[in-house]
Order: C-alpha cells, then sequence, then structure tokens
C-alpha cells in the first residue's frame, strides 16, 4: 500500500460505482461432471476425463533430458491464490458475492478458469461441443442468485462457424450476456496430410480469423450483433513455437496474452471486419493496452508507407532511373575492376541481389494490383484510430502501468481500457487490493480521477450496454449505469 487507503475506502470515496471486467471463479471439476452428464451422458464424461485429466503430469515423470529432447513445455503451477478467504471466494461464489464490497467492487463479470481451456482440442469437436453446452449451463445456473452483482461468462468456441453460432444461440436461450472465446485458432497445415497421417504430427498455423482463414466468419460477427453479445477474446499463445520454454513458465507467460491478441486484432483490422460490422464491440482481455498502442500507432505506419498510391508513387521499381543510376555507377566504380563491365548485368536485373534474375518491369507488374488495405477503407489516419478505438477494448489488471498509455493524449492513442481484476488467479494474491493498486496511477499522476472513472466504469458501460441496452438491468449499478450512458457521446 503506498497511500493507506484500501479497496473498499477508495469505492466509497469515488462518485460512481466499480465495475470488474475480468474476475474468474473457480470451478469445481466433481460438480461439472455432473452437468457434462446432464447433457451428454456418462461416456461424454469418460471421455472429457480422459483428455484433461493429468495433462501435465507428464512434464513431472519425465526426466530433464526427456523434457529437452522431446521439447515439453513447463506447465503452470500454483496458479491460484491460498489464502483461504480468496480461495474460497474462488470457489463459492455465493461467498464472492458476500465480499465484494470488500474487494471495493459494485459489479462483478466472473469469467471461467476451465472454461477457458473449453473448445481447443480441434481433434474431437463433438466432445468440444458438449461440454461447452454442459458449462454454459452451470454458469447460467450457478450465479442466478447472484444477479444483482455478479454477471457469469458463457464459453464460445470460433473453431468452427456453424458450431460457434450453434453455440452461442444456445447460450443465448440461457439468459446468459457475455461469452468468452479465443479469437485465435492453432490449426493443422492440411498439405501436412500427404505425409502424416497423424493430425497431432502436422506442422500448425496461428488462424486468427479476420485473414486468411479456411472460414467464412462473417456469419458469426453478424450473428454476434444481431445477440447483443461482444466478441470477448480472452485467448493466450502458451505452447506457440517461441512459448514452449522447457524449464520457464513465466518465460512462456510474459506477454502471452498480448501476443495472441496482437494477431487477432491486426487480422480482424486489415480483413475488414470492424468496418464491416461498426456495431460489433470487441474485447481483449487480460493481456493489458500497451500492445494494442504499439499496434495502432504501427497500423498507422505502415497504412502511410504501404498503402497502394503511396507504393505506386514512390515504392514501384519502374521508379528508379536506370540510365541516372549508369552515370552514378560509372562514375564511383572508376578503378574498381571487381565493378568494372557489370553495369549493363546489374541493370538487366532489378538491383537486388536477392532477386537479380528479376527485372524491375517483370517486379512492377507481378504485384501492381496488390493492396495490403483493400478490405478496409482507409482515406487517412483518423480512419484509422476511428476503426481501432471506437469499438474496441482492452482488458488491463490493476497492478499495469502501462494503462496509462491508453490516456496518454501526447501519443494521440486514446483507447479504451477496462478494469479486470483477475481475481481468482496467481497474480492476486489479496483480492481486497485490486481497486487499491488501480488507484495507484492517480496516486502517482499517471492518470487522472476521470481517466480512473473510464477505466473502471464508463467503458466497460460502453462496451456493454452499447450492444444490449439492457446488460445491466437489475443490477445494482442499473441506474448509474443508464446515466452514464446517456452522457457520453457516441
Amino acid at each position: 500500500m503506498t497511500s493507506g487507503k484500501t479497496s473498499k475506502s477508495i469505492r466509497e470515496a469515488v462518485r460512481h460505482p466499480v465495475i470488474d471486467a475480468d474476475g474468474h471463479w473457480t470451478e469445481l471439476f466433481p460438480v461439472f461432471y455432473e452437468y457434462v452428464d446432464d447433457v451428454a451422458g456418462p461416456a461424454m464424461v469418460d471421455r472429457f476425463r480422459s483428455r484433461y485429466g493429468h495433462r501435465f503430469h507428464g512434464w513431472y515423470e519425465a526426466t530433464p533430458a526427456e523434457r529437452q529432447r522431446k521439447r515439453m513445455r513447463r506447465p503452470a503451477f500454483w496458479g491460484t491464490p491460498t489464502n483461504t478467504a480468496d480461495r474460497s471466494a474462488a470457489i463459492l461464489p455465493g461467498y464472492f458475492y458476500e465480499r465484494l464490497d470488500d474487494y471495493g467492487i459494485d459489479l462483478a463479470l466472473v469469467f471461467p478458469s476451465i472454461g477457458l481451456t473449453l473448445g481447443r482440442d480441434l481433434s474431437d469437436p463433438e466432445l468440444a461441443s458438449a461440454v461447452i453446452r454442459a458449462y454454459n449451463v452451470m454458469a447460467a445456473e450457478t450465479f442466478a442468485p447472484f444477479s444483482d452483482r455478479m454477471i457469469p461468462a458463457g464459453v464460445l468456441s470460433l473453431a468452427e462457424p456453424a458450431d460457434a453460432i450453434e453455440q452461442m444461440e444456445h447460450a443465448h436461450s440461457l439468459g446468459l450476456k457475455v461469452l468468452v472465446t479465443g479469437g485465435t485458432i492453432v490449426r493443422p497445415v492440411e498439405e501436412d496430410a500427404r505425409w502424416q497421417p497423424d493430425p497431432a504430427k502436422r506442422r500448425v498455423y496461428i488462424d486468427a480469423l479476420g485473414v486468411d482463414s479456411p472460414y467464412d466468419y462473417e456469419p458469426v460477427w453478424t450473428r454476434l450483433t444481431e445477440l447483443g453479445i461482444p466478441l470477448t477474446s480472452h485467448s493466450g499463445s502458451m505452447g506457440w513455437p517461441d512459448r514452449a520454454l522447457v524449464n520457464s513458465f513465466v518465460g512462456n507467460h510474459l506477454g502471452h496474452f498480448a501476443q495472441s491478441h496482437h494477431v487477432f486484432a491486426r487480422s480482424l483490422f486489415l480483413g475488414g471486419v470492424t468496418q464491416r460490422h461498426p456495431a460489433l464491440n470487441i474485447a481483449f482481455l487480460e493481456g493489458g493496452v500497451g500492445w494494442a498502442c504499439n499496434l495502432m500507432s504501427d497500423l498507422i505506419g505502415h497504412w502511410e508507407k504501404r498503402n497502394k498510391s503511396f507504393m505506386h508513387e514512390r515504392l514501384k521499381p519502374t521508379n528508379f532511373d536506370v540510365e541516372a543510376f549508369r552515370v552514378l555507377y560509372e562514375k564511383y566504380t572508376v578503378g574498381n575492376p571487381r565493378y568494372a563491365g557489370k553495369v549493363a548485368e546489374i541493370i538487366a536485373g532489378n538491383l537486388d541481389s536477392l532477386e537479380s534474375d528479376t527485372s524491375q518491369q517483370e517486379l512492377a507488374d507481378r504485384d501492381i494490383d496488390t493492396d495490403e488495405f483493400a478490405a478496409v477503407d482507409i482515406s487517412n489516419e483518423d480512419d484509422i484510430r476511428r476503426l481501432f478505438s471506437r469499438n474496441q477494448f482492452f482488458g488491463c489488471e490493476a497492478d499495469d502501468p502501462m494503462t496509462a498509455l491508453a490516456f496518454d493524449d501526447r501519443l494521440g492513442l486514446r483507447l479504451k481500457p477496462v478494469f479486470g481484476s483477475d481475481i481468482g488467479h496467481f497474480d492476486v494474491a489479496d483480492c481486497t487490493e485490486t481497486v487499491e493498486e488501480a488507484w495507484e496511477l492517480v496516486d502517482h499522476g499517471l492518470i487522472t480521477e476521470q481517466n480512473f472513472r473510464e477505466f473502471t466504469f464508463t467503458n466497460v458501460v460502453q462496451l456493454y450496454k452499447r450492444m444490449n441496452p439492457d446488460f445491466f438491468a437489475g443490477t445494482v449499478v442499473e441506474a448509474a449505469a443508464q446515466a452514464e450512458f446517456s452522457a457520453e457521446p457516441d
């Protein structure tokens, strides 16, 4: 503590509710098995247990040499708080509910823990569909008694569009208003089926759904909009080739949410999804906002130098004046025998040592119609700022100082961070300190009290209420959310 303030006292002092946009509960497997049994029968329970049970025992059972040889990724360990009160609250929603005042939180949006892993195994879509339906029934029933201060997130897999639509419609019928999904799908390379019969042993690529996906996701984005459900991604990149360290969970974990979000966000933008679906809000949770500031800045820089007009004007290979180069070449290589007599050969190619057998005209002709921003209509950098920032929201944890970047007008990046406590997971050792840690940004002069209001209240109201006007109906923040929403310019 740097100021002597507690989360509870901070909440009592500010003139607005505090909404936790990303806390977690710790589901109990024995309870979940009952729901799977109810939805799909005992055989599906057995299939689920055989795939999910003891997933990480192999690392511990292998010798150090075996781990290194097989590149067995260091699994997570000690991933939940161990003080009894906080651990119990994460397990028992009723106790979680009772402790919200001590946490300084008016309304908690409660996301999965086990549920975040469902639907990632593409080898058994029938199992994925069954356990996701069961999970959503469990979430809806478990949190129903606490709906005035707790809103559960259901689970949605985007592995296949038709299945995704079926899942979201089922969840919507249960009354679920939040669905968490993964915006990146690890898929096997189809070509490898010619020589590798086992899909698990094929090379993989990351499908980020907006560009070059094997599926058309337009019906998914449309249906989410029709149902009033934001596209809420909580996917990471653990296990990707650059995140498979054998002996360091920390090394694998650092920035892994941000990496996955970066891939997903740039794919949606370049694929024109954010432009074609202006009513679809998108949230990237638990990765912070620093990566998003970097991405938006990079998009502006790349558009300025890689848009079609600029490239034709400044980068088209045939723009190069070969005759002027000939004069310079002959002037500045006089007396160097290694350069002598080669100017004609060099000009016949493209002066590029990597493709010296291809003329400048050929290079120009083969890419003359390429426009990598064709899917999104951009006339200036303000269009990029608008498309990237208006409908996109970024979950930031309480102790992340990079949140301040989103409010720094000097950088011209103005994004919309939302406060996510991450209660229930290892980085929150004391759940009563999360709001206090977020307030330290104000104490240290990194953000203003108005910024804090936007971070912990305004932005999450926009995220959900813009798509679903009744999202906060029946909650303790209903009236305040309506007033805040009405006061905000669209």
